[in-house]
């Protein structure tokens, strides 16, 4: 089994992907619009562009997304993607590439848990946590 978040965006996913792809050091593999797929006349013209799915892999972990079909988005809530790595600088790194313009709601930083752990809401909405635990 493998579990994968799946998120979704008010019609900019391939820009919060795009900017994905550069801050974690992943690979887009899939960008499918409605256009061109049998979906396309299932929502209105000016939609076409927007994207039905995508999948970016990092390191062998998939974050998959689409574009809320207009109307229906809804605000992330109850939930994080969480990203895990050894090195504390990588985990400075990324905190920092993902708050660029997003909201900071715990500054990273030492934990009892984690050499550095932080928290932020990025400039497309999407929620994460930044870990980098401590050897236990």
């Amino acid at each position: 089994m493998q579990l994968n978040p799946y998120l979704i965006f008010n019609g900019n996913c391939e820009e919060a992907f795009r900017f994905y792809e550069k801050c974690l050091g992943g690979k887009i593999e899939a960008m499918m619009p409605h256009e061109g797929s049998p979906a396309e006349d299932q929502v209105p013209a000016e939609w076409r562009s927007k994207i039905m799915h995508a999948r970016l892999v990092v390191n062998g972990q998939v974050l998959m997304a689409s574009d809320a079909p207009p109307g229906r988005y809804n605000k992330p809530q109850g939930f994080s993607v969480n990203i895990s790595v050894k090195d504390p600088g990588e985990a400075d790194r990324i905190f920092k590439a993902l708050a660029e313009n997003g909201t900071v709601h715990m500054p990273i930083g030492e934990t009892f848990w984690a050499i550095r752990f932080g928290m932020l809401v990025d400039r497309f909405g999407t929620p994460w946590m930044v870990n980098c635990e401590k050897a236990m």
